[in-house]
């Protein structure tokens, strides 16, 4: 039986967000159409370089935060771009704006034709992150008194970049929490531990940009592309490489379907529910990904079994034999060469859940309440009950009622299966 429908309509805080851009862009068209545009050379050359960043976004892999890093530094220097070439450029934050938009406008086209549908949040978002950064920087450079060339050019710069990064971060903790309803605050850390890879390639790119413009001019820009564009090709390979490395995971974790010992897509199921369930939890980064990993192989101790158990559900098994099921497991996980971490959750599988890290809970009362649907025990709210009446020693409380929030949300189609 499948989980209870989630809630339908568009999340408030990206309703509001949303909105927040449309006006700020509206203002800042009609502003350019009655006035013009100030320095249109600079306008088309940083233009350009965000309407050539963007189609760098083909789609990051899951748990990947890598929209389009070369727009966003080119976005982010326009907005922070004081002089160029030593005399003073004179447009304003609406300008910035302005351009950005236009810039995205032209990159939407080229996603059209490849296929790709909008991203209206993550245009949003970009759109408040740029003026933010605009309305941060362009009254400072307009004084001049305020704000001159040298060292404390530079720390301004950095300063302003360092509360750019962190808006974004909690623009995109919003709108993660607006969609999912899970907790802000490992959230907000998450997209925070972001900024120390390709974040922070970013920001440093577009101080690089704002300075190197001042002083050389346009000529600057092509030449301070270079090292982000190497960044984003190591970037990129090492998304390719996690992406692979998950995937042989889950080609592991299948062996336990093909060779008839549990329900198709029992280890799928399990894996997204314990992960929306340690998101409810606070989990967050290498945290969660390890109990992916092992709520993807948690079963794969089954294949030492010489009958399957019925329907794969280990939940009716003795205490011994799912213990026995559960190290064989992890030496089996051991020996793939996965991370130790992921070996210990699968081994304290069948443990009192007291004695359990968090992760083992989870994975633990997921593959339960999957087990259950599967067995036909009233559907998800009879499994629920079960999980509720085994929380004496079986699972934990907490976790089962995170649980049940998930479920309550639609945030899984854990327990669709036979």
């Amino acid at each position: 039986m499948n989980a209870p429908p989630a809630r339908r309509g568009a999340p408030p805080a990206a309703v509001a967000l949303r909105t927040a851009a449309l006006a700020l862009t509206l203002a800042a068209l009609v502003q350019t159409l009655l006035h013009g545009l100030v320095e249109p050379g600079h306008a088309l050359a940083f233009g350009l370089l965000v309407a050539v960043g963007e189609p760098a976004r083909r789609g990051a892999p899951p748990g990947e935060r890598e929209p389009a890093p070369l727009g966003a530094a080119g976005a982010l220097a326009y907005a922070l771009l004081g002089r160029s070439a030593g005399e003073p450029v004179g447009h304003g934050v609406l300008q910035v704006v302005a351009v950005v938009v236009a810039a995205q406008l032209v990159a939407a086209v080229w996603h059209l034709s490849r296929g790709r549908g909008p991203q209206p949040d993550e245009a949003a978002r970009r759109v408040l992150t740029v003026a933010f950064a605009a309305v941060c920087f362009q009254p400072l450079r307009a004084d001049g008194s305020t704000l001159r060339e040298g060292p404390a050019y530079v720390f301004v710069l950095l300063a302003l970049l360092v509360l750019t990064a962190l808006c974004d971060a909690v623009l995109a903790a919003l709108l993660v929490r607006s969609r999912t309803r899970f907790p802000f605050g490992p959230l907000l850390r998450d997209e925070l531990r972001a900024l120390l890879g390709i974040g922070s390639a970013v920001c440093a790119t577009g101080a690089v940009m704002a300075l190197g413009v001042a002083v050389a001019g346009l000529w600057a820009l092509p030449v301070l592309c270079v090292p982000l564009l190497l960044t984003q090709i190591s970037f990129r390979r090492y998304a390719a490489v996690r992406a692979t490395y998950r995937q042989t995971i889950a080609s592991l974790a299948r062996a336990t379907e093909v060779a008839g010992y549990t329900p198709h897509g029992h280890a799928r199921r399990v894996a997204e529910l314990s992960t929306a369930v340690g998101r409810e939890l606070g989990l967050g980064g290498r945290a969660l990904t390890v109990l992916e990993y092992a709520a993807l192989m948690h079963d794969i101790g089954q294949l030492s079994l010489v009958d399957p158990v019925a329907h794969g559900a280990t939940v009716s098994l003795p205490a011994a034999e799912q213990r026995r099921i559960a190290l064989l497991g992890g030496a089996v996980v051991r020996r793939t060469g996965v991370d130790a971490k992921v070996a210990v959750v699968v081994e304290r599988q069948a443990d009192p859940y007291r004695e359990q890290p968090l992760s083992a809970r989870i994975v633990r009362t997921a593959n339960a309440y999957d087990d259950l649907c599967g067995a036909h025990v009233g559907g998800a709210l009879g499994a629920l009950e079960q999980l509720r009446l085994a929380t004496g020693h079986d699972h934990q409380p907490q976790v089962v009622e995170a649980l049940a929030r998930v479920l309550a949300r639609g945030g899984s189609t854990a327990g669709a299966g036979g």
